[in-house]
Order: C-alpha cells, then sequence, then structure tokens
C-alpha cells in the first residue's frame, strides 16, 4: 500500500511503455509542454513522473494513463541527429496517483503519493528458478546490470524488477507488476507469466 507521506504534485510523461524501478529509458522529447517538464526539472533537480497510457496517443491531446507510475530522474541529456532533445532517464520511485490536473499547455501533473520503499529481503527458495534465469539473461544480454555485485541477485526486489525489465513481457503484465507492493507477490507473479 502506499505510504502516509504527503500528496506531493508531480508532473507526468505518459508513455506507451511501463518503467520500473531501476530501468533506464531513453526519450526524445519535442512538444513544447515537455521540454517545459524537462527544463522545470532540471531546475528544481527533481525528476517527472513515467505512467503507461491506457488510452490515446504520446502527442496531441492529453492521454489517459494508470495510476501507477515511476519517478524517471535524468541522468543524461544531449540532440538527436534530427535536433530534438534526447534525454536517459532512470526510474526510481513508484507512485500513486490521487488525482490529475491538466495546465494550459496540456502538461498533465498529478497529485501523488509515494508508494513505500522495497523491503531488502532475500529471494525465497521457490523463487531460486527466477534468480538463475535473470543469470543467464544478463550472460545472453550483457548491459549496465553485467557488473552487478553478486549480492544483487539476492535481493528479492531488485531479481523482480530486473525481470520486469529485461524479459520480453506485454505493456499490461509490466504494469500489473508494478502495482504490486511486495516483491515476493511479485515474483510469484512472474513465475506464473514464465511459458
Amino acid at each position: 500500500m502506499p505510504n502516509a507521506s504527503p500528496i506531493e504534485p508531480l508532473g507526468l510523461f505518459p508513455l506507451h511503455t511501463v518503467l520500473v524501478p531501476g530501468a533506464s529509458l531513453g526519450l526524445r522529447v519535442f512538444e513544447p509542454r515537455y521540454l517545459d517538464l524537462v527544463r522545470d526539472c532540471g531546475r528544481a533537480g527533481k525528476g517527472f513522473g513515467v505512467c503507461l497510457i491506457l488510452d490515446g496517443e504520446e502527442v496531441g491531446a492529453p492521454a489517459s494513463a494508470a495510476a501507477y507510475g515511476t519517478e524517471a530522474l535524468i541522468e543524461d541529456f544531449g540532440s538527436g541527429d534530427d535536433g530534438l532533445l534526447t534525454l536517459q532517464v532512470r526510474g526510481a520511485r513508484r507512485f500513486h496517483t490521487q488525482r490529475v490536473r491538466v495546465r494550459d499547455n496540456g502538461l498533465q501533473v498529478a497529485d501523488v503519493e509515494w508508494c513505500d520503499p522495497d523491503p531488502g529481503d532475500a529471494v525465497r527458495p521457490e523463487h531460486g528458478l527466477l534468480v538463475t534465469l535473470l543469470e543467464r539473461l544478463i550472460e545472453r544480454i550483457g548491459g549496465e546490470h553485467a557488473q552487478a555485485p553478486k549480492a544483487q541477485f539476492d535481493d528479492a526486489a531488485w531479481v523482480g524488477w530486473r525481470l520486469a525489465e529485461l524479459l520480453p513481457l506485454q505493456d499490461e503484465e509490466r504494469q500489473a507488476l508494478l502495482q504490486i507492493d511486495d516483491p515476493h507477490q511479485r515474483l510469484d507473479r512472474l513465475l506464473a507469466l514464465l511459458p
């Protein structure tokens, strides 16, 4: 359950993808409302919210987005060959949207409640197969997680988020995982999703 933290405003960047905690995501930004959002985030040293679009598009009229999302922290930025702003963001805290307002420029600003951080629980024996699967996946695809310390593979939350990030899941499946508060339940769901 979300904790009893105060409600905070958070600018939203709805996408046709799910960002999970710890995952990296590349974005191209060209709409004025999102350029304003990125500028404001840079000035304030804060992130913005990424939510899965349930109905609508990434450009144009404000889209209807999922109530659960992930804070995106800007790690790097530049410009592409087309001159558009490019961002590299990383998923941080999960949040639950309480209410959404739409500004004159079309930017959605949500009142969000931050979800409790994942506990540092160890992987349970019944989820050992998932650890092996994650190790094999990372051996095959490499990437930033190839340098992860061995201890990470015993952290139930980390294993769950990396599998949610790396497995070829449907957006709806990834969103369902994002909405689960307990890391062991998240691993149960991942086991059920395996073919």
